[in-house]
């Protein structure tokens, strides 16, 4: 048995994943430990026993992890599991689990594990058929209850365990996968497309970003996130010293000034600001609490780029920065943080105004 928590990460982001569940525990009166593999892509966070690690599961929420992309309560670590018979082997820790909706075998995000994803796919099938016979998983898909997740070191080693679908990543390995747009200037597009995605809800995202709304992107060039705003219909001012698209240009959607994205400043509110520009996170921060104070934007999604080192310290000293100039000012507001599958040594921070 390990009971605990599993947290998918980026590789190499596994101490920053780590330091992150230590204080949300803590602040849940949980206290465990982690076991922490450099570059393996995950972190197990061991508490004293499963239903603390349910506690856990069910109290943090979700969207409040910033490095974490998958958050799973840990039923059993499976070790040597009999290449004739693995089915068999995991069946014995299923009184453990919940009934469940919904089956995922999947590896950590590192080459050497994703190398098993071709085992994962065709082991699904066995192993779902034996979980429906046993009871531990609904006879048809259930989206509402609790998923099952098997994540395989290799073939015969791995952790059994489940996420609540209402407080977890909906993506296989807790991955947003998207598709690179032919016509984009470039593939930082990926990163804005995933933020909108997941920090806008779905049923929303056309009400509070749609045709006719206006938007700034400062250090627009070459244009990447300007066209995510392009092809929702907005008007946007680009703010760069450097050249835009043409493609971009030619749509009559794209006004391109250029000057310093610290400097810039509009005449009159508008709806979305962006900003993917790389200078220093302390000073990003800074800037993007002062567009929301000074009534510059109504809403804003951009990225924090991190140091070498003490990168966990780094993305929380900016955020505790940004809350207490917002709070200063009277404002009430919707923050939302993450290290995104299309970032790189950064974060991506949406903020947006609440209106009383």
């Amino acid at each position: 048995m390990n009971n605990g928590l599993l947290l998918y990460c980026r590789r190499g982001f596994e101490k920053e994943c780590a330091g992150e569940i230590d204080q949300l525990a803590s602040a849940q009166e949980v206290y465990g430990y982690c076991v922490v593999k450099d570059n393996s892509g995950y972190v197990n966070y061991i508490t004293p026993d499963l239903a603390q690690a349910d506690k856990l599961a069910k109290h943090i929420a979700f969207m409040t992890l910033v490095f974490a992309r998958q958050m799973i309560v840990v039923v059993a670590k499976l070790s040597d599991l009999p290449s004739d018979d693995r089915v068999s082997a995991i069946l014995q820790y299923s009184d453990n689990m919940p009934l469940c909706g919904d089956i995922r075998v999947e590896t950590p995000d590192t080459n050497e594990a994703k190398e098993l994803l071709g085992f994962c796919r065709k082991f699904t099938v066995p192993l779902r058929g034996a979980l429906r016979k046993n009871g531990t998983l609904t006879k048809k898909e259930h989206s509402k209850k609790p998923v099952l997740h098997l994540m395989m070191l290799d073939s015969g080693n791995g952790y059994l365990g489940y996420s609540y679908p209402e407080n977890s990543s909906p993506n296989f390995m807790g991955i947003s996968r998207l598709k690179f747009p032919s016509d984009a200037p470039s593939r930082s597009t990926l990163k804005l497309e995933e933020a909108i995605l997941l920090f806008l809800p779905k049923d929303t995202i056309e009400q509070r970003m749609h045709s006719g709304m206006t938007g700034v992107d400062l250090g627009a060039c070459p244009g990447g996130w300007t066209y995510q705003l392009v092809r929702r219909g907005l008007f946007v001012s680009a703010i760069d010293n450097g050249p835009m698209a043409q493609s971009l240009m030619d749509t009559g959607q794209v006004t391109h000034f250029m000057e310093d994205g610290f400097k810039f400043k509009p005449e009159k509110t508008v709806d979305w600001m962006i900003c993917d520009m790389v200078e220093k996170p302390i000073m990003v921060a800074d800037l993007m609490s002062d567009w929301l104070i000074k009534d510059w934007c109504r809403a804003t999604i951009f990225n924090l780029k991190l140091p070498m080192k003490k990168r966990f310290v780094e993305v929380y000293k900016c955020l505790e920065l940004i809350e207490s100039k917002l709070q200063k000012a009277g404002m009430t507001y919707n923050l939302q943080c993450k290290h995104l599958y299309h970032d790189r040594e950064e974060v991506t921070v949406s903020i947006e105004r609440i209106n009383k």
